[in-house]
């Protein structure tokens, strides 16, 4: 059976599953924990003709994966909230303020991150992000009219609210933007198929699968020699410029979680392996020297294949009962 420790950290699968979960370990701390998680079902966006425009009020704590006009408005204090934003791989979140009524003076705040926060946790991590964590927060109270048009840099982002005064609130319009070369993702699925291109760019890029699962890399271009390689205390890609990584953890930032396998060099066929971490990542590290790429697929691991374990799985890092 998975411990406490791991279900919490399941929080973010829950969301997508649109469950109820466990909110004390936002990195806003106490909210309700009844509160319900919304991911939107494709049948919705189905329905929505061509033009319509989707509306619905937000929850204190939410979660969004389609276009349309949110509006908060608070009926009591509301003192820590957040809405997550999610989009496919492919895509960028566009948050547009079309109205906002808050007591900034009283001690409200409406901020934006670029990506998400969990348990103190960030994704993408420092690391792979383009921009320091003080720039990733755009604070409505510090930026005002200046900045009501905001951009994610990847196809997951949020915002942090609270509001004091029973009636204030805010609008905002959700939209999403093609990202030609999507680099940091968040699966809002436990299977798929996905490649990651890195043209030139001196650039690190994480797949974040939250899900046990077994990944399989089928194509991958480096400019290198074959190869593949456990990793090892006295081995590893740490010299070569350009490599992937799989990592694996019960945390959603990639810096903290443990390594599992370098790939090194280039190569056509299949590498396949079981991890049954929480969440697993695939990273890449590119030098900019070269065109990096990397195609593979992902399933979530059953209970069936997680008791009956075999070879080519890290077992000693990620697999209940170890």
């Amino acid at each position: 059976m998975p411990s406490a420790f791991q279900l919490q950290c399941h929080l973010i699968l829950i969301f997508l599953a649109a469950s109820k979960g466990d909110t004390r370990y936002l990195e806003v701390r106490d909210a309700g924990e009844d509160e319900p998680f919304l991911l939107l079902s494709e049948d919705l966006k189905r329905e929505l003709s061509a033009g319509q425009i989707y509306r619905r009020s937000l929850r204190c704590i939410d979660m969004l994966s389609i276009e349309g006009q949110f509006t908060f408005t608070a009926e009591q204090p509301q003192l820590h909230c957040a809405t997550f934003f999610i989009g496919e791989p492919e895509e960028l979140i566009m948050i547009d303020y079309d109205f906002v009524n808050i007591d900034c003076q009283g001690g409200d705040f409406l901020k934006v991150f670029d990506g998400w926060i969990l348990k103190g946790e960030k994704f993408p991590s420092s690391l792979d992000h383009p921009l320091p964590t003080s720039q990733r927060y755009i604070d409505f109270c510090e930026s005002g009219n200046i900045q009501r048009n905001i951009r994610s840099s990847q196809n997951v982002a949020m915002i942090f609210f609270r509001i004091h005064q029973p009636g204030n609130g805010f609008t905002v319009t959700i939209k999403k933007n093609a990202n030609l070369f999507p680099c940091n993702v968040i699966s809002q699925t436990p299977s798929g198929r996905f490649t990651m291109v890195i043209p030139h760019q001196h650039r690190n890029c994480s797949f974040s699968i939250i899900y046990p699962v077994v990944i399989k890399i089928s194509d991958l271009i480096l400019g290198h020699l074959n190869g593949f390689f456990l990793k090892k205390p006295s081995a590893g890609c740490a010299g070569v410029g350009d490599f992937v990584e799989l990592l694996g953890g019960t945390g959603l930032d990639p810096s903290k979680m443990f390594p599992l396998a370098d790939l090194c060099h280039s190569f056509h066929g299949s590498a396949q392996m079981k991890i049954g971490c929480d969440n697993t990542v695939l990273r890449m590290v590119s030098s900019g020297k070269h065109i990096n790429r990397v195609t593979f697929e992902y399933y979530q691991l059953d209970l069936q294949e997680i008791e009956n374990r075999k070879e080519n799985s890290i077992e000693e890092f990620c697999f209940p009962g170890i």
